[in-house]
């Protein structure tokens, strides 16, 4: 649930008779933006409590929250409705392998703590753990792996991006090696690094028409070597040729993936726009990306939960008394995503589960 650090925390051990932690109110500890379930409107007398959700689990090595989650809960977005934590503790939302989560019940509603530590954090002593050992809300290695090489890009990165102006010896087609050079270059920081990507096709908004991003496709990395309008940067690796126009980005700091699964806190109803395996147009597994046409400006935000719904397909009716030839089928829920990273308009998100194909057209809402 965080990115890579260290942090300095005690151990976490919570008394389960101490009434007064376990009543202790969400918004004292939840990352920001995390709503509460007042704010959500949720139902706190209907918390969807998993039939075989055990009194205890060890949480285990490659645990995600989501998994977590869906041990105690059939609705594994209500996370933030029973997890308890003790705000003593520095960052109190992270889960550690070894910890011991306890199901208990606070005046008729299911609550989650961590009862014990495991054997390091049961020390009393202030003990220094990195960050990266805590678990994470899904793999961090599917969207560090997407955000540092990503095959769709937002229309903010690419308007005013630093592009490829020529190769050295006027070479249209570069590659590790190769100088080349690049104009509207602010940077002055010789020695960083930079992504390249050629641009594709538009990727548009399915309702006003508006282009919101591009298909992208990673072609390697530069150094800078020489500040200037151009500036000359040196190819240091490639997957492809890089030719002109092709932009410059910098090369991505490690990815924040300190959130929890929750509900949005209003009603989305938007669409997927693109898949990541641009050579196909669905996806199957779980931990595959998507692109949707709603961002921050429709208050998504990293950890927000959406169902997945396929439209009805549309069918000839043969039937000798039908009202029409033509008949739609109902919607069917198919699936949920979470939201790893948002734009203005737009954001990623990574399939948890599908019965389905998931694809371009099906509709995301708050489930």
């Amino acid at each position: 649930m965080a990115s890579p650090g260290t942090s300095t925390s005690h151990s976490p051990v919570i008394s389960l008779a101490s009434a007064a932690l376990m009543a202790l109110a969400l918004s004292i500890a939840l990352p920001a933006g995390v709503a509460t379930g007042q704010q959500q409107g949720i139902d706190r007398g209907v918390i969807p409590v998993a039939p075989d959700a055990p009194e205890r689990y060890t949480v285990q090595k490659g645990d995600t929250l989501w998994d977590i989650s869906a041990k105690f809960l059939t609705d594994p977005w209500y996370w933030p409705e029973i997890w308890h934590i003790n705000p003593q503790v520095a960052n109190p939302h992270l889960i550690y392998p070894g910890d011991v989560l306890a199901l208990t019940w606070v005046e008729g509603q299911p609550r989650v703590m961590v009862e014990t530590g495991g054997p390091i954090r049961m020390s009393p002593r202030v003990r220094e753990s990195p960050l990266s050992e805590a678990i994470n809300a899904i793999p961090y290695d599917r969207i560090a792996a997407f955000t540092s090489q990503p095959d769709v890009l937002a229309a903010e990165q690419v308007k005013g991006a630093p592009y490829v102006v020529r190769g050295r010896d006027e070479r249209l087609i570069s590659a590790q090696g190769n100088d080349i050079y690049v104009r509207r270059f602010a940077d002055s920081a010789t020695g960083s690094r930079y992504n390249i990507f050629h641009v594709g096709d538009e990727l548009k908004d399915p309702d006003t028409g508006d282009v919101l991003g591009y298909q992208g496709r990673f072609t390697g990395q530069a150094d800078l070597r020489q500040v200037g309008d151009p500036a000359m940067l040196f190819v240091v690796n490639s997957t492809r040729e890089t030719t002109e126009g092709d932009i410059l980005l910098p090369v991505a700091a490690s990815v924040n993936a300190d959130f929890i699964p929750h509900a949005p806190a209003t009603a989305v109803n938007g669409t997927i726009m693109s898949v990541s395996n641009a050579d196909q147009r669905t996806v199957t597994g779980q931990f595959d990306v998507v692109i949707i046409n709603r961002g921050s400006s429709q208050g998504l935000a990293p950890g927000h939960v959406l169902a997945i719904w396929e439209a009805g397909e549309e069918v000839l009716d043969k039937s000798a008394n039908a009202v029409s030839r033509k008949a739609r089928l109902p919607e069917e829920r198919i699936g949920l995503l979470m939201i790893f990273k948002t734009y203005d308009r737009m954001s990623y998100g990574l399939t948890l589960e599908s019965s389905r194909e998931v694809k371009a057209g099906d509709a995301v809402r708050k489930p």
